[in-house]
């Protein structure tokens, strides 16, 4: 799961490297809020989803661990 969602991010921003440990992709400046929509919509694609507008928080998406933590509350 790890290995799609860090596809993902790099394909929404290729010039970082989402391999590489960050605490908070937001703080450290490697998405902003459209990069977060755009997420959120290829996350609800590539692992045929619908996350809730509740869980968009930027807290669920500061690092792989927490989207990672977010998708397996929808994969079940």
């Amino acid at each position: 799961m790890n290995d799609k969602i860090i596809s993902i991010l790099n394909d929404i921003r290729p010039e970082f490297d989402f391999n590489e440990p960050t605490e908070n992709f937001i703080e450290a400046g490697m998405l902003d809020s459209f990069d977060l929509v755009t997420l959120v919509t290829s996350l609800d694609e590539s692992f045929e989803i619908s996350i809730d507008g509740t869980d968009i928080l930027p807290e669920n998406f500061a690092n792989v661990e927490t989207i990672s933590s977010l998708l397996i509350k929808y994969i079940k």
